[in-house]
């Protein structure tokens, strides 16, 4: 399958910003990319965002840009990896979007949960990162970030972007089909079908992240966006904003 060669190693992005490709996985049996988003915040601490497989190699690399503080579960679904990491390094503090700690415990994982996230940024990473929950779903609740040192906006499942000759030739309608589909990947049918009803709020909310004005857009699936991140987002919300 497919992979973001090398993969379990970090990848510089920006000022004090850095991405770690992780391994595929199995969602409902489709093939599924990973990808985690490191910070390094002011105080020489680590900030962690959707924590994905943890190697030997990668805990050093770590260990070469500081402690690991903090680890983030940004979602309902990305949550699996952290209990690997909360053993790594005990010290951290996790922190959970809403409905995730009922849903891991849903699954027989015992994962320590300190905070839960909300819409405005948590103290120790207030006035470096920008913090919203975004809501209105019936199912998907995401707390999304923003490096302002780097102008990085970080999602994790909010938008997709597969690209064609990393899929399977099974996937690739269904990517197409779910509105997932490099280079016009964006938040998947299924997803926006959840907002229904809610239509109006969520297109406010995903105008205050375009309002950060971000260079680049990071998420977990797919090609993320490297350059023009806040034009390329206003295209992938085309559906919604237009």
């Amino acid at each position: 399958t497919p992979e973001y060669e090398p993969l379990n190693t970090l990848k510089p992005v920006g000022d004090q910003i850095w991405l770690i490709d992780g391994p595929i996985v199995r969602f409902y049996g489709l093939p599924f990319p990973t990808r985690c988003t490191v910070v390094r915040l002011d105080g020489g601490g680590l900030w962690v965002h959707s924590p994905t497989a943890l190697t030997e190699g990668l805990k050093a690399e770590l260990a070469d840009l500081g402690p690991v503080e903090h680890l983030v579960a940004p979602n309902w679904i990305h949550y699996v990896s952290v209990g690997d990491w909360q053993q790594a390094y005990p010290d951290a503090k996790s922190w959970a979007a809403p409905g995730v700690s009922t849903r891991a415990a849903k699954h027989g994982l015992a994962l320590r949960f300190d905070h839960e996230l909300g819409s405005h940024a948590e103290t120790p990473w207030a006035g470096q990162i920008r913090q919203r929950l975004i809501t209105g779903s019936k199912v998907h609740s995401e707390a999304v970030f923003f490096h302002k040192a780097s102008r990085t906006l970080i999602l994790t499942d909010l938008i997709e972007n597969f690209e064609a000759e990393r899929l399977p030739w099974w996937m690739r309608p269904l990517a197409r089909l779910g509105g997932v589909l490099a280079p016009n990947g964006g938040m998947p049918r299924d997803m926006r079908t959840s907002f229904s009803g809610q239509r109006g709020a969520l297109k406010a909310q995903i105008e205050e992240l375009l309002s950060w004005a971000p260079l680049r857009v990071i998420f977990a699936h797919g090609r993320w966006f490297e350059t023009d991140g806040a034009a390329r987002m206003r295209a992938a919300y085309r559906w919604l904003l237009d």
